[in-house]
């Protein structure tokens, strides 16, 4: 065994045409290293977009996200590769308990609960077998959710982003959607990244030739002021600690982001299954382990202000496209991102980010983050045209978009991404049940479980 525990493949140069570094193999630590890098760029967008949407601290977040990838790779004994980055499956959840009267630390409560109710499942899963996955959570119902959890999220950037400077936010959207269908191989996995750096350019520019903008700030005030202010950066150092907080807890918020776990033992079973089909190494009796080591690794970010972690089908498209499934490799990104949480100018310069850029960006994401329920379904040939399926997957994805709510008590309420996960999942359990017997041909096992972070359509998620 050379190294920390890798086996060195053939020459170190290279694969072998048609072979694979396996998760237990290593190429050259030179190659290794520029590998790490290149899985940190691929999950960069993601990562720092996610804190930013959600009022987080992004240097913490990129900070945290390699500290939770070390923690998963030792507890899943580094049998799968796998970088865990901020979850977009909970800016939904953020924005609506800031509605509520919430801060970050109640978000961060609320996403702490929602880890250990992940790591329990995960630990029901690993007793049980990965079938109790397919028996609870089937693709009809895991795709209702994914596709409730994005489309809540429309009034955010018709509200918030895109009134503050419409024509930024057109112009980053059209770039973006080119980015996404143009671009090819590792660009087209940055391409929202990308489209950020586009918007950024697009307001420097439009505050040098048309001067302030009379619109909406953040904070939902109308007033004159620069689109893009830099102020920030300069006074930032080069090296510090991110900002920490202890998280609170607020029982109406943990109601709010509860449903999200249906999403994330989806994105874990989907990203455990596709590893195990790229490196010929079944994965099934690891999949519990990989769900409790996700969200045992959220409670140690959200512990500390982070947000909420998952893992990255953007890391599969880079591993699909090198052949390279070592874990080496990861804990080479993991330590760059570590680095990279430690240097507060980065996030002045990331918590600059206009909110007309956003507001172009959002709207491709969000759709993206829906669209993924649908392809859950067409992946898995969810048969819509049974009532069984149609009737609690029509009522939950309305009752989630629309955020209908419904009043138990003058202090209880439960709406929007919650109730629309509980009409879906209970109203499913419920009608089969009852529904006759040609109704409820078996579904196949979940085959694509999709995911709530983008996906540029490359990669194998």
């Amino acid at each position: 065994m050379a190294g920390f525990g890798w086996k060195l493949h053939g020459d170190g140069r290279s694969p072998a045409p048609g072979a694979v570094v396996k998760p237990d193999e290593r190429l050259s630590w030179g190659r290794t290293i520029g590998l790490g890098a290149q899985h940190v760029v691929a999950m960069f967008g993601a990562t720092f977009v996610a804190p930013v949407l959600m009022g987080l601290d992004p240097n913490l977040a990129v900070m945290l996200s390699g500290v939770a990838t070390i923690f998963f790779l030792l507890v899943t004994g580094g049998r799968i590769p796998s970088y865990l980055g901020s979850s977009l499956s909970f800016v939904g959840v953020a924005a609506v308990i800031k509605a509520q009267g919430g801060d970050a630390a109640t978000l961060t409560g609320a996403l702490l609960v929602v880890g250990a109710v992940l790591t329990a499942c995960g630990a029901a899963v690993q007793a049980a077998g990965a079938r109790v996955i397919h028996a609870v959570l089937p693709p009809v119902v895991t795709g209702a959710v994914v596709m409730l959890i994005g489309f809540n999220l429309a009034p955010v950037t018709a509200g918030t982003y895109w009134p503050q400077d419409q024509w930024t936010a057109l112009l980053t959207m059209l770039f973006t959607g080119l980015a996404l269908v143009v671009l090819r191989g590792f660009w087209s996995r940055i391409a929202i990244f990308l489209g950020l750096v586009f918007g950024y350019a697009v307001s420097w520019i439009f505050d040098r030739l048309f001067g302030q903008i009379h619109s909406a700030t953040g904070g939902g005030t109308v007033t004159d002021h620069w689109r893009l202010d830099l102020s920030g950066v300069g006074k930032a150092d080069w090296l510090g600690l991110p900002t920490l907080h202890t998280p609170s807890f607020s029982a109406s918020a943990v109601l709010v982001a509860l449903p999200v776990v249906v999403a994330l033992i989806a994105e874990n079973a989907g990203h455990v299954k596709a590893v195990g089909e790229m490196t010929g190494d079944p994965l099934d009796d690891r999949m519990g382990a990989a769900i409790m080591a996700d969200g045992a690794a959220t409670m140690i970010s959200t512990s500390v202000g982070g947000p909420a972690t998952t893992t990255y089908a953007e890391n599969i498209g880079v591993m699909a496209a090198t052949r390279v499934y070592s874990t080496a490799a990861y804990w080479c990104a993991a330590g760059f991102a570590i680095l990279f949480g430690l240097c507060p100018k980065f996030g002045a310069v990331v918590a600059a980010i206009p909110g007309g850029v956003l507001g172009g960006i959002t709207v491709v994401l969000y759709g993206m983050i829906g669209l993924l329920g649908a392809q859950i379904w067409v992946h898995n040939r969810v048969d819509l045209t049974n009532p069984l399926h149609l009737v609690p997957v029509a009522a939950g994805v309305i009752i989630g978009i629309g955020n209908v709510s419904l009043k138990f008590t003058d202090n209880f309420s439960l709406s929007g991404i919650a109730l629309g996960t509980l009409v879906v999942l209970l109203g499913y359990h419920v009608l089969r049940l009852m529904a006759p017997a040609h109704l409820k041909q078996p579904q196949p096992p979940l085959l694509d479980a999709g995911t709530s972070e983008y996906d540029t359509g490359t990669s194998d998620r």
